[in-house]
């Protein structure tokens, strides 16, 4: 892979400052943005006031453990603009959730947002590898989704042409990439796999394509699935890490010449480590749940976002600012299956392991008489789809999970191509228990 390390002159001197000096900037604009929550938007004012808080309380950082948390149902309860903290007439841009479970969360950027935005993930492409004049195709899906047109719009900032391919039309996209010759992808990283099937199927050379920068993000990937697409298209694979609530794609991102974890933008957003069940601040290094406070968001400012997903702090590296740990899981989505925590990454890290499987999968969970159990959907490579390489590969996948993981699970070993195939964010659980 060629060495896509930074230059002298790529890096902004935020990202080179002193701990010190970006502490002061965090505080600054950490006042500011808690007083203009309190002051626009009501929930926020009615919280602090019953949490017997105030924004001129905050005379260091930590002191933001003493304000309350915002949720996800806390958007959901205020659909649609009621945490607005502008007038309508600011706002320039709405985006969504899906709304699979209850109210679709909605969020509002004013023109200041999507610059920010736009700066934030062009910054992300720099630590990428990523620079002005490379074609970059982006395979994320635009409209209420934040993925496509935040890298869009990172894309262009940065100053490389965009290829706004969106999701789908997997066999289209190998052939854009072959005739547009892109430097870079940004997709998730289980559509890549379908990519890289297609180009298969096609009878090309992965390897011999134009990429060299792969920029992963919307659902949580396992360093084994680097390894694969790595050494499959022989280029760079990245983690990007962001959410709706708090922007989108480019609140955290990992740096090309080191791959130890996302840099977190901290001049613009600030984290915490919670313990999921105290909700008590953890010492950075601890594993625990992701909370995020918006330092320069106009339209909707978030204070002490719940993320929900399971990581830890850590040192900045390659960048001045901290690192967070790849997601290993998110606290709502935990499957505790007979009293054991399970989380689909896990199961990922297995199937990868195994010799004979492709690197596909699906987790079903069903009752079993008044138990829960899970059966793990998997499919054979080609050159192992005879009986005999099956059964043993569904065996050794069995013996994995039990080993590494803890529980018992029914592996069911398909051909090529069984394993339902996703056009965004893979469903990596099928929960059809039933509940009394």
């Amino acid at each position: 892979m060629k060495d896509l390390s930074p230059r002298p002159g790529d890096l902004e001197p935020i990202e080179t400052a002193s701990r010190d000096e970006i502490a002061a900037l965090q505080l600054s604009r950490m006042q500011w943005s808690l007083r203009h929550a309190y002051d626009n938007v009501p929930m926020y004012r009615a919280r602090f006031d019953a949490a017997g808080v105030h924004p001129d309380d905050l005379k260091d950082l930590r002191d933001l453990a003493r304000f309350p948390f915002t949720t996800k149902d806390d958007l959901r309860a205020h659909y649609p603009f009621g945490l607005a903290a502008v007038p309508r007439d600011q706002i320039r841009r709405i985006h969504a959730s899906s709304g699979t479970t209850g109210k679709p969360t909605v969020v509002v950027y004013t023109q200041n947002d999507i610059d920010v935005w736009a700066t934030t993930l062009a910054r992300s492409l720099r630590a990428s590898g990523l620079r002005a004049g490379d074609v970059i195709h982006n395979a994320y899906g635009y409209g209420l989704f934040t993925g496509g047109l935040g890298a869009h719009y990172g894309i262009e900032k940065l100053g490389a042409t965009v290829v706004p391919m969106g999701g789908g039309q997997t066999e289209k996209q190998v052939s854009l990439i072959t005739d547009f010759q892109p430097t870079g992808i940004m997709v998730t990283p289980s559509y890549m796999l379908n990519i890289l099937e297609a180009f298969h199927k096609a009878g090309l050379d992965p390897r011999a394509s134009s990429l060299q920068v792969g920029v992963f993000g919307a659902e949580p990937w396992t360093n084994s699935m680097r390894a694969e697409v790595e050494a499959a298209f022989d280029m760079h694979a990245i983690d990007i890490y962001g959410l709706s609530e708090i922007m989108g794609p480019g609140v955290a991102n990992e740096c090309v010449e080191t791959k130890d974890g996302l840099h977190i933008w901290e001049d613009h957003f600030y984290p915490e480590i919670i313990n999921p069940e105290t909700g008590e601040v953890v010492e950075d290094g601890q594993e625990g749940e992701l909370v995020f406070t918006t330092l320069t968001k106009d339209g909707m400012p978030m204070i002490r976002y719940r993320t929900r997903d399971l990581t830890r702090l850590m040192p900045g590296t390659a960048r001045s600012m901290r690192r967070m740990e790849k997601i290993t899981g998110r606290s709502d989505d935990m499957i505790i299956l007979r009293g054991v925590n399970v989380f689909p990454t896990q199961i990922e890290e297995q199937v990868m392991a195994t010799g004979g499987l492709a690197p596909y999968f699906q987790i079903e969970l069903y009752s079993a008489g008044r138990m829960d159990a899970m059966r793990v959907h998997v499919e054979a490579t080609p050159a192992a789809a005879d009986g005999a390489s099956r059964d043993a590969a569904a065996r050794m996948l069995t013996k994995r999970i039990k080993d590494m993981v803890g529980v018992s699970a029914e592996v069911l070993v398909g051909d090529p191509g069984t394993v339902a195939r996703s056009q965004g964010k893979a469903v990596r659980v099928v929960d059809t228990r039933t509940r009394t």
